[in-house]
């Protein structure tokens, strides 16, 4: 059963990703204020990378801790 969960939770995940690359795809494309149902996607994106980056180690073990679970 917890298979079955680690597996569901998995192809969300990779769903999730999928849609999030289109979302930037197409903000980049068309422009931020042409997106509004998907709202300012890179603006986001710079803004948490800017966030990590501020927090110092503490951000850094983050991002870590994200792109170790991602990986798997």
């Amino acid at each position: 059963m917890l298979d079955k969960a680690k597996k569901t939770i998995g192809t969300l995940t990779e769903i999730g990703i999928a849609l999030l690359a289109l979302a930037i795809v197409a903000s980049l494309l068309v422009g931020a204020d042409n997106m509004a149902f998907l709202g300012d996607v890179v603006g986001n994106i710079t803004g948490l990378v800017s966030s990590l980056g501020s927090a110092g180690l503490a951000g850094l073990i983050t991002l870590g801790v994200v792109l170790h679970l991602l990986q798997k």
